[in-house]
């Protein structure tokens, strides 16, 4: 779900994966772990958004959505400006071989066809924090997200990505799929 800034009330939390800032002088704040925290500002009108965008986010087309709305203020494409911030690189996010292909089916539209002796084996923990090995595939969250905006028409130059990750950085970041932790990371855009 995408809400508007304005609607939400002071000292209350909007459960949303998107803000939207349609008024001036909005601070938007969105939390994330591993996702991606996406910042988007038209430098002509100054309204901005944020989105927490992970796997599921993009396989919903949350940043498609967000673009309509941005298209019923009248932006236009070369005005918009998009960060993706620091998440989860794809050396570090490895899901199971079914997960990598629906998410290249629903994401980006593809089908595609992962074979077991093409599948990278690595270690990771399981719930009782022991050690298992397990055919795993890297899931590349940042460039994936990427392509959506290209999709969306917003010029590769307006686009910035953060290569800093989430779960190889744990002094500066915090990672649920590092630690479990409930802890998370805020990010802010302002109008």
């Amino acid at each position: 779900m995408i809400a508007f800034g304005s609607h939400s009330q002071k000292g209350t939390k909007t459960d949303a994966d998107g803000l939207v800032g349609n008024k001036c002088s909005q601070n938007l704040w969105v939390y994330t772990a591993d996702c991606m925290p996406i910042f988007f500002a038209d430098k002509r009108t100054r309204n901005v958004a944020t989105l927490h965008c992970g796997r599921r986010g993009l396989e919903k087309k949350i940043i498609k959505n967000l673009v309509k709305i941005f298209d019923t203020f009248g932006t236009s494409r070369d005005d918009l400006l998009v960060a993706i911030g620091p998440a989860i690189s794809k050396e570090n996010y490895l899901v199971d071989k079914i997960t990598l292909q629906e998410f290249y089916r629903k994401a980006e539209n593809k089908n595609i066809t992962v074979k077991l002796t093409k599948t990278k084996k690595d270690f990771c923990f399981n719930d009782s924090n022991h050690f298992r090995e397990q055919n795993l595939n890297q899931l590349d969250l940042k460039r994936s997200a990427y392509r959506q905006l290209l999709n969306e028409n917003i010029p590769h130059i307006n686009i910035d990505i953060s290569n800093l990750c989430t779960y190889k950085f744990n002094n500066e970041f915090y990672s649920w799929r590092r630690s479990k932790t409930i802890s998370r990371q805020w990010n802010l855009i302002c109008s």
